[in-house]
């Protein structure tokens, strides 16, 4: 990589998006930040050491987006409104089309290598290791349109013949987390001073990592040209919530109890799936 090529980051105020950076940056790469509101990136430790350029994605403009962000190197693109609210249809009516855009204009305008944020939920009901060669089959609005992106964006890279890298992330955790978050909430039931936590039966078996781990592992993926297409971000080892809501509350040595049982199991997730981090482990061999 020449050292006047930048690294465009989009979604960079973000819980990842803004570790991602800082993961670049004591890389010594040179990046060009962008989210919608300036106020929140410029609170960012990283706001000095970057060139940022803000950009609401959901707005509508017919200009050279390549051109705007000056012509980047690569995009890791993380920006996504309205999460976590899983089952709104602005997913499909607003955030698909406006991302789909956004890509298109950046890729037809001249950039040729892309590194953009999937989700797990992608597989939909799905359980056990589940392999980037698993059929997708998303039961959410928002894994719907991430999927339904992905296919729009194999479908335009017949016509570009771009470096694609579609991460598939699973669960993540770390402080500033979203507040409606299983740990968010804990922490903010704790703040509150209740004795109890109310959660499911906790037996759910997910794939987690840590914010930091995951978003050392996205810029590992993206600035390594071996391995592409879809790409699993995940730990490889499955861990019940119950766990890891009782593993935070020992690390922190606090006083209150799961009060398990409480809500149902939720309806759109399956019992027990992490994934196959192979493909993930063959980037991670490639730097030691």
């Amino acid at each position: 990589m020449l050292k006047q090529e930048k690294i465009l980051v989009t979604g960079a105020s973000g819980f990842i998006g803004s570790r991602v950076i800082n993961f670049l940056l004591n890389k010594k790469l040179k990046i060009i930040a962008s989210s919608r509101n300036t106020d929140k990136a410029s609170k960012q430790d990283w706001f000095k050491k970057v060139e940022y350029i803000p950009f609401d994605i959901n707005c509508k403009v017919s200009k050279n987006l390549f051109n705007y962000f000056k012509k980047p190197y690569k995009l890791i693109h993380l920006s996504w409104d309205g999460l976590p609210n899983y089952n709104e249809l602005y997913h499909i009516e607003q955030n698909l089309p406006d991302n789909y855009t956004f890509l298109k204009n950046m890729i037809a305008n001249g950039l040729n290598d892309v590194t953009i944020a999937g989700t797990c939920f992608e597989y939909g009901i799905q359980n056990g290791c589940l392999s980037e060669e698993c059929n997708t089959n998303p039961s959410t609005t928002y894994a719907i349109a991430k999927d339904s992106l992905r296919n729009f964006i194999y479908a335009l890279n017949q016509k570009y013949k771009f470096k694609l890298r579609w991460l598939r992330l699973f669960y993540v955790y770390g402080n500033r987390q979203n507040e409606n978050s299983l740990l968010g909430q804990l922490r903010d039931t704790i703040k509150k001073r209740n004795k109890t936590f109310n959660m499911s039966s906790g037996e759910q078996l997910r794939d987690y990592l840590h914010v930091d781990t995951m978003a050392k592992y996205i810029g590992l993926a993206t600035l390594q040209d071996n391995v592409l297409g879809n790409i699993n971000i995940c730990s490889g080892k499955p861990v019940s919530i119950r766990k890891l809501a009782e593993n935070y509350i020992s690390e922190n040595k606090f006083s209150i109890k799961l009060n398990l049982g409480f809500y149902p199991m939720p309806s759109y997730e399956p019992i027990a799936f992490w994934g196959d981090n192979s493909k993930l482990k063959e980037i991670i061999s490639q730097y030691k």
